[in-house]
């Protein structure tokens, strides 16, 4: 499944005006309605301001992903709106978001919706995408972009990715697991390749663990970050440097966390006798 099928030219909004945050997540659960995605939009809306109150999907850098997943939803799908005068979602650096994603999930989400959820996430890092779909004129060339975007994704190629045992890990997960912890993941990674350090990132989103960090990877580790906005087994980090924080700091500040393992400022992490520790970071 391709991000393509997910957001159909019906589901795009390009170029709106919107008076406030509610008058966006309005016209974006218009746009689910419009392509059969969401079967009755006030329980739709109730499930999408539910998640807003447990904490901003303003993922900073003029981008905002609302997102829910509830039985209202038929089809899972997506909604994109680009809003050239920017919605205040409440984001950690304060710019407003002028290009929003609203994710329909339904209640039993397969694992390939996931998957392709967080290879759009994973490309929201890349500025130069974000202004192509920020200044794209036709839905036509607002979904191209998306295409030539999710190509040049896959055909990545793993050589040019620093190689070696990873010198940091990092753990990144959030509630929902949907978008913020694959963007704090990609974000970490992609700023310690700028800085010629291997970084490896877990991620715990719906779709369970991937990329889990082996015991050999831990132990030649020289510590470990965790971004999360909820609880994480550390007793496997015993006596390893471990800075904890949330999410949205993974997103916003991977090199400033990265600084945090560089510069021995990570406490060492113990486990009180045969219990098992874990943190809230909420």
């Amino acid at each position: 499944m391709k991000i393509s099928e997910l957001l159909r030219p019906e589901a795009v909004k390009l170029h709106a005006s919107a008076a406030d945050k509610n008058d966006a997540i309005n016209q974006l659960i218009d746009l689910h309605y419009t392509a059969g995605n969401v079967t009755d939009k006030e329980v739709f809306k109730k499930a999408i301001l539910a998640r807003e109150e447990e904490g901003t999907t303003g993922m900073g850098n003029g981008i905002a992903i609302p997102h829910a997943r509830t039985s209202a939803v038929a089809h899972a799908g997506l909604a994109a709106l680009t809003v050239p005068n920017g919605v205040d979602f409440k984001s950690e650096d304060g710019t407003k978001s002028s290009l929003l994603f609203m994710i329909a999930a339904p209640e039993n989400s397969n694992n390939l919706y996931l998957e392709v959820l967080s290879k759009l996430a994973t490309l929201l890092i890349d500025d130069s995408f974000v202004a192509k779909l920020t200044s794209a004129e036709t839905t036509n060339e607002f979904l191209a972009a998306i295409d030539d975007a999710e190509k040049a994704k896959d055909t990545e190629s793993a050589s040019a990715a620093p190689s070696g045992m990873p010198r940091i890990l990092a753990v990144t997960a959030c509630p929902t697991g949907i978008a913020h912890t694959y963007m704090a993941a990609e974000n970490l990674e992609k700023k310690a390749k700028e800085m010629g350090i291997v970084l490896k990132a877990e991620t715990q989103g719906s779709v369970g663990a991937k990329n889990v960090l082996t015991a050999a990877e831990i132990a030649n580790a020289e510590g470990i970050i965790i971004a999360a906005d909820k609880n994480i087994e550390l007793s496997r980090f015993e006596g390893k440097p471990v800075y904890q924080t949330s999410v949205s700091k993974g997103i916003n500040d991977p090199e400033g966390l990265i600084n945090k393992i560089l510069n021995n400022e990570a406490p060492v992490c113990h486990v009180d006798g045969a219990k098992k520790v874990s943190v809230s970071f909420r």
